[in-house]
């Protein structure tokens, strides 16, 4: 529907269409001016849009709003929604029936399960049979490990404190690698050591025999002279 334009003095006699006329008829306003104006200044269609643009935005904006509060249904709806609390009300009155079953049968319960399971077996279909042996297997090999399970899970309360006793016997083991290091390190040492003495003892001896071979000194002259005199006497 389109606006109506107040300055259209034909359109509806309207106190600006009545002064607008006396303008025209005293010769203020033309009718030349009168056309301008209709044609460049739709101030009042723009009026209109402009509300248009903001009833959309406002519907925009409740509709955002209505999409939120349905997101939030949708996630609480588990702890909200009447169909959701009444199958967890049936849910938790059939655990409670059965719950009270049992501490009705609790003394023949119990004689069931002290009674000694012989000679009785579950029928198992045939399609069965083959995923029965596999169960089997695993129940053998969970029992073989049952021991090392439980021996884990009673040393998971003292993990921290074995984790420390390991973090000082590495500790000392480094410390015992370092001095393990300079011992051979020593004992390499001494074994050069030994090396260049035993190299250097043939070297010592041939010397010394060197030497004395030249201390050796001959008779002096006298005492051979008092040798022949005494060997003339006799």
């Amino acid at each position: 529907m389109a606006a109506v334009n107040p300055w259209d003095p034909a359109s509806a006699p309207t106190a600006a269409g009545l002064l607008l006329n006396h303008w025209v008829a005293s010769g203020i306003v033309t009718e030349e001016m009168l056309e301008i104006s209709k044609r460049t200044a739709p101030c009042f269609v723009n009026f209109s849009r402009l509300q248009q643009i903001s009833d959309i935005q406002a519907e925009i904006y409740q509709n955002n709003l209505e999409i939120e509060l349905l997101k939030l249904e949708k996630d609480t709806a588990d702890l909200i929604h009447p169909s959701y609390l009444v199958e967890k009300c049936d849910t938790l009155q059939s655990m409670s029936n059965h719950l009270e079953m049992v501490l009705k049968e609790k003394r023949a319960i119990r004689q069931r399960l002290l009674r000694p399971i012989c000679q009785e077996n579950l029928p198992v279909e045939a399609v069965y049979h083959r995923c029965m042996i596999h169960l089997l297997e695993l129940a053998v090999i969970f029992i073989e490990k049952l021991e090392t399970h439980l021996e884990t899970i009673r040393n998971i309360p003292h993990l921290d404190t074995n984790l420390k006793k390991m973090s000082k016997a590495l500790a000392k083991m480094d410390i015992l690698v370092n001095e393990t290091e300079e011992l051979s390190e020593n004992i390499l040492r001494w074994r050069e050591q030994q090396k260049e003495i035993s190299s250097c003892i043939p070297k010592i001896l041939t010397e010394e025999s060197r030497l004395h071979k030249l201390a050796v000194v001959p008779p002096l002259p006298f005492v051979s002279k008092v040798h022949a005199q005494t060997v003339n006497a006799k």
